[in-house]
């Protein structure tokens, strides 16, 4: 079955596995996107990288991660939920033009001003019960999508863990190895199982992570060991955004604004950043907007054309 995700552990309880597999859900998330082929793996690295962090936290809300540049890509945004929801997207700089093959470098960080931003933003409920949002901000290092999370975990989480992604047009692929807390890696069994963990994923080639079945590649990766076995847990996309959101978020721009736009096109098209769903509001239902109660707009932000 696609998108799922798999976890194993190994026998000494010390070195965690983890795979994940998209194809309908990152095909969904691309339908209504215009994400060049450039940025596409990318942002696709970075969502299968989102469920395998997402889905070690004991935590109900959002992990939100965020690759903040100063290239011709401005921004990209992954967001995966507790239940392993997914959304992304990528938001180009105007007036940049894109490299037929660009790197996460000459993409995001050409004058080493990029930033890679983890946000753990609780749910409503536990907001409301004094629960802050967590944001962690250090620079874009590293040549690859991987190398920058493996960095950020080493340095700002204290654990260790090696990423391998990839993904283009129709799949997104990702696997994890991380040596778990409280482990004596000094010497012995665990320490042991991480390094020889980290040396058998690390003959896996692009091409396998996109095109083999996760139980297949785990399988050619580790067919000595006796690993433990979890569940798979199912991934979706799932976009939020709603007419009734985005109609909360056009009265914030007010009525003035709205009216210029009307007689400018003759009525206001909006679409999703993340889903790039699209909404169109013609005269009668933007005088619509401000007759009763005001609303409220929801907490994402539609780009209105």
């Amino acid at each position: 079955m696609a998108d799922q995700l798999k976890k194993y552990l190994f026998p000494d309880h010390g070195t965690r596995v983890q795979a994940v597999r998209l194809t309908d859900a990152w095909r969904e998330g691309l339908a209504h996107q215009s994400c060049p082929d450039c940025v596409a793996p990318l942002l696709g690295e970075l969502v299968a990288a989102s469920v395998l962090l997402a889905s070690n936290l004991k935590f109900d809300g959002s992990l939100v991660l965020q690759l903040q540049g100063d290239g011709p890509v401005a921004l990209i945004v992954v967001e995966c939920r507790a239940d392993l929801s997914i959304r992304a997207t990528a938001t180009l700089r105007e007036g940049h033009a894109l490299p037929e093959q660009g790197t996460l470098q000459s993409l995001l960080n050409t004058k080493g001003q990029g930033r890679f931003i983890v946000i753990l933003d609780p749910d409503e409920d536990k907001k409301n019960a004094g629960m802050q949002p967590y944001q962690g901000v250090v620079p874009l290092d590293g040549d690859s999508v991987a190398q920058v999370l493996e960095l950020y975990m080493k340095h700002s989480e204290q654990l260790d863990t090696r990423l391998w992604l990839a993904a283009d047009g129709q799949r997104a692929a990702g696997l994890l190895v991380q040596r778990l807390p409280g482990q004596d890696t000094a010497a012995g069994e665990a320490g042991d199982g991480w390094e020889r963990a980290c040396h058998l994923a690390g003959t896996t080639r692009h091409d396998e992570l996109l095109e083999l079945e996760t139980d297949e590649l785990v399988h050619r990766l580790f067919w000595q060991e006796e690993l433990i076995a979890y569940e798979p847990a199912a991934i979706r996309w799932h976009c939020p955004c709603t007419r009734e959101r985005v109609a909360g978020m056009l009265r914030m721009l007010g009525r003035d604004e709205l009216d210029g736009i009307l007689q400018e096109r003759g009525r206001v098209d909006v679409s999703c950043n993340f889903c790039g769903k699209p909404y169109v509001f013609d005269a009668i239902d933007c005088a619509g907007l401000f007759i009763g109660a005001a609303g409220q707009a929801g907490t994402d932000t539609p780009s209105v054309h």
